[in-house]
């Protein structure tokens, strides 16, 4: 494989992406994959598939690929902020892959323009959901796990309409924040959740 810096490089290469760093509830999870041999074909950014082909190439991903799949509490990302949290579920993706597959990658190449503290050797790539294979598997299963997390809080908190906006703030969301006040799986740390706390 050719790095983003032009480095070429042979070995167990690990993708990892995240999903949920901008809703208003719900945790960040993360994923990290390495492709099985041959790849898989018809992988790109999660947010540009349909859902029924994010959910084939999921399937896929799952049955054929070594991963792990870590996530951050709302608790820690309001505690440690957004990007420390995100940073934390990209780390215990990474070691989840390493323990249930007994393999650590040779290097990992990372969504976005920054890097978690960690001792693997890794590689910010921005966009790269939509160039390498195993960030986009990555993208792919991270957004998968979180969608099904909110679809299920959606049953015990079913006004703030987290099965079609998965905890993002659309209209429906703020109304329902306004009518109802935050559960807790909103993250108060969170502007339009932090200013409805505020004393009147």
């Amino acid at each position: 494989m050719v790095l983003p810096d032009g480095q070429r490089f042979e070995g167990l290469i690990a993708g990892v992406d995240e999903a949920g760093r901008g809703p208003l509830a719900g945790p960040v999870v993360a994923a990290a994959v390495i492709l099985c041999e041959g790849g898989i074909e018809g992988l790109d950014d999660s947010k540009k598939l349909t859902a029924a082909k994010r959910a084939r190439l999921e399937a896929q991903i799952l049955s054929q690929c070594r991963y792990g799949i870590g996530m951050a509490s709302v608790e820690e990302i309001d505690e440690i902020n957004i990007l420390q949290a995100t940073f934390l579920a990209m780390t215990r993706a990474v070691e989840a892959l390493c323990g249930s597959h007994g393999c650590s990658p040779d290097h990992v190449l990372v969504d976005g323009n920054r890097l978690p503290r960690w001792s693997y050797r890794a590689t910010a790539v921005v966009g790269g959901d939509a160039i390498h294979g195993c960030i986009s598997a990555a993208s792919i299963l991270a957004k998968e796990a979180r969608d099904r997390m909110m679809k299920a809080a959606a049953i015990d908190y079913p006004h703030y309409g987290w099965t079609s906006n998965k905890g993002y703030g659309s209209a429906q969301h703020l109304a329902a924040l306004r009518a109802h006040g935050p559960t807790p799986l909103h993250r108060r740390s969170f502007a339009p959740v932090a200013e409805l706390l505020l004393p009147l």
